[in-house]
């Protein structure tokens, strides 16, 4: 008959390996939006960002909103750099702002950062109240002339998972 191996009791939160939380955290929101030269200026070439994790809070209600943004755009001389993105998209956490008018500062600040040849912003709000929101936002640069026909790539929501 095999032995039984003796169990160890459960150790003590306190006695595990744990690194001390820092006394200032590495990343905070910001609404500095930094850019990086277009390493391909001379073409146009879609860029698309999927942001699933929006959140913002109701002007009137202070409940948190939802939703997943999608920025579809075509730079110009300057691209916007992801965690600088990261960190804007974060920086509305806790601010109170209606849909439509969020997703238009977005536009307008990332078009102020890199002034695009393109951007679309689509904002799909989570269901509230049993409505779902989407809102969507453009600008093109003055002059600029597309391609005749412009299809940007559709791309299934990622998930992290296979």
């Amino acid at each position: 008959m095999a032995k039984s191996a003796a169990r160890k009791p459960a150790p003590k939160l306190d006695s595990l390996n744990q690194r001390a939380a820092p006394a200032t955290p590495p990343s905070v929101p910001s609404r500095d939006l930094q850019v990086f030269p277009n390493p391909s200026p001379k073409r146009d070439y879609a860029i698309q960002f999927q942001i699933p994790e929006f959140t913002c809070n109701c002007p009137l209600t202070g409940q948190p909103d939802f939703a997943h943004f999608t920025i579809d755009m075509v730079c110009d001389k300057l691209c916007v750099e992801l965690k600088s993105l990261k960190m804007y998209m974060w920086s509305y956490r806790n601010q109170g702002a209606f849909h439509e008018k969020v997703t238009n500062d977005i536009v307008d600040d990332i078009v102020k950062a890199t002034d695009p040849r393109f951007i679309r912003i689509t904002a799909k709000w989570y269901v509230r109240g049993g409505i779902y929101t989407n809102v969507v936002a453009e600008h093109r640069k003055k002059g600029w002339k597309p391609q005749p026909t412009i299809d940007l790539p559709q791309h299934a929501a990622a998930t992290g998972l296979l």
